[in-house]
C-alpha cells in the first residue's frame, strides 16, 4: 500500500481529500476567528480540542487519499 503513495491519485479520491481539507480549514478558521464569541458556549479547553481535531482530521484525510490509485488493466488480469 505504501508503494501506491507516489502514484497518481484517482480524481474521485482527490476530490474527497480536497473536500475533507476544505471543511477542516473552514472549521478551524471559523473557530479561531470566533474564539471569544464561542467561549460563551464552550470552554476554552473544549474549543481547543474541537479546533485541533478538525485540523488533524483534515490533514490526515488529505494525506490518506494519496494511498489510493487507479486499477490498471494489467493488474486486473492477474
Amino acid at each position: 500500500m505504501i508503494k501506491n503513495y507516489y502514484k497518481p491519485t484517482p480524481k474521485k479520491w482527490r476530490q474527497i481529500g480536497d473536500a475533507i481539507l476544505g471543511t477542516s480549514v473552514f472549521i478551524t478558521t471559523g473557530g479561531l476567528l470566533a474564539f471569544d464569541t464561542l467561549q460563551q458556549i464552550f470552554t476554552p479547553k473544549e474549543l481547543k480540542i474541537i479546533i485541533g481535531c478538525a485540523f488533524a482530521l483534515g490533514v490526515i484525510g488529505k494525506f490518506l487519499t494519496n494511498f489510493f490509485k487507479s486499477e490498471s488493466n494489467d493488474e486486473n488480469k492477474l
